[in-house]
């Protein structure tokens, strides 16, 4: 644990994060409260605030537009903020419970889950280029090239799909476990990371095949996991008040040991070029909300 920047005047859960590393601000949907945050990381000041939300969970930041796009889930809305002074920018209706925002590296366009399907979006135009459906409501997603893998909890699976065709490419049946939220996709490697929560265990699927290569049990109630390439670990983050490193062991992963961070704490986001990884903590009791920046030790 490096530092601690607290968020104040904020109740209630706090849900995903994104990041302008240029700027070197973070963004934080803060769903309870019903406002999406900038934080300045050098200062750990607070330098904007969007109210007004009805629900903010995915936030995602657009580099090749300097814009802020964050996804409600209370009125089923995209919308698109100016990243440099917060001020509106569009909209795009897309249904209920819009939830998650991942940015497509390769094109640009804003990957969004809702209702029970995949949203594509060009942020140029604003408009939906396609829709994905799925067998049940998106929860953790990452995209691959042309594809992304998605999962769905509530239908026992992880789902491959092709994003230029919308067409499903693959159905992985959970291998026991049940309640799987995150997932973070290894590209180097070929291997799929997700994590249920009941129990909670981490297993790695081989993202060409989908066969379960390891199972591993972790800490509970997690909601976010993710790669560091650089140190070949895993993240997980947990609502139980902890983050399980994983060091890559042969063909598998190991778990060096668990990180203490607060009780719900279950999202947050590596940055491999600031090479932190900041976990969200809701307010609880005397303690603020805040944001907690965990510094990665080793090369």
């Amino acid at each position: 644990m490096e530092r601690v920047i607290p968020l104040a005047q904020v109740s209630g859960r706090i849900d995903h994060l994104a990041i302008d590393a240029g700027r070197g601000r973070l963004f934080v949907a803060e769903l309870g409260n019903g406002s999406v945050e900038a934080v300045d990381l050098a200062s750990g000041r607070s330098v904007g605030r969007i109210g007004g939300l009805k629900e903010p969970q995915g936030v995602g930041y657009l580099p090749g537009r300097d814009e802020l796009v964050v996804a409600t889930g209370g009125d089923g809305m995209l919308r698109f903020y100016r990243a440099a002074d917060l001020k509106p920018a569009g909209a795009l209706k897309l249904g209920e419970d819009a939830d998650d925002v991942r940015v497509d590296p390769q094109t640009g366009r804003v990957l969004t889950g809702y209702g029970q399907a995949l949203a594509v979006v060009d942020p140029a135009t604003r408009t939906l280029v396609r829709r994905i459906p799925l067998p049940a409501h998106p929860e953790g997603f990452e995209a691959q090239g042309s594809r992304a893998v998605v999962n769905t909890p509530r239908a026992g699976a992880v789902i491959a799909v092709d994003l230029g065709s919308g067409r499903e490419l693959a159905r992985w049946r959970n291998p026991g476990p049940q309640f799987n939220f995150p997932l973070a996709l290894d590209s180097d490697a070929g291997r799929v990371a997700v994590v249920y929560r009941l129990p909670a265990r981490l297993a790695l699927f081989n993202a060409a095949s989908g066969h379960v290569e390891q199972q591993a049990p972790t800490c509970g109630d997690a909601d976010d996991v993710f790669f560091d390439g650089a140190r070949k670990r895993l993240y997980v983050v947990c609502g139980a008040g902890a983050v399980e490193v994983f060091n890559r062991a042969g063909a598998g992963y190991a778990s060096a040991g668990r990180i203490p961070t607060r009780e719900g704490a279950r999202t947050g986001l590596f940055s491999a070029r600031q090479d932190r990884l900041y976990v969200a903590a809701r307010a609880r009791g005397r303690q603020p909300a805040a944001i907690l920046v965990l510094r990665p030790s080793g090369p």
